[in-house]
């Protein structure tokens, strides 16, 4: 039976940077908006100026998914759903929306100022909220993936 390509990439990856065997892939991660914009995100992170992303607690807990641990690694595919990194987990922090530093939201490296990343931000979890169930306010807690990529 032939590999996936992503099963490929993960053997390859394992391979070149003399990892186990046994070491994990947490999850494919590709920015769910699809299309140009993820692969603008894509872009983004190979080249080093998005190193981190929000998401909801309101979302893992609605979906029953297990909260992301430091240390996980995720594969990052292209809108083609083409591999091209392997991400590690280097912090998770739970913090409230309205607490949220310029120091990590700069980390998504896609806004010039806090204000201009809380107006996006908060958009943004309106929209999913009423797509996934859950409703805005200024304390919901986020989940802050800090990560690095280790491989491509």
């Amino acid at each position: 039976m032939a590999l996936s390509q992503a099963d490929e990439y993960w053997a390859e990856f394992i391979k070149n940077t003399g990892r186990s065997e046994d070491e994990r892939c947490a999850g494919d991660l590709d920015f769910e908006s699809g299309g140009i914009k993820n692969d603008a995100q894509v872009a983004m992170i190979l080249a080093g100026k998005k190193t981190a992303f929000f998401s909801t607690f309101a979302s893992y807990n609605i979906d029953g998914e297990p909260l992301p641990v430091t240390g996980e690694l995720y594969l990052l595919f292209d809108r083609g759903r083409t591999p091209r990194a392997v991400l590690e987990l280097e912090k998770v922090i739970v913090i409230p929306f309205n607490e949220v530093p310029w120091s990590l939201a700069s980390l998504e490296g896609e806004d010039a100022s806090l204000e201009e990343w809380r107006e996006k931000e908060k958009e943004y979890l309106e929209d999913e909220g009423a797509v996934v169930g859950f409703e805005f306010t200024p304390d919901i807690k986020l989940i802050c993936q800090v990560f690095s990529v280790v491989y491509r």
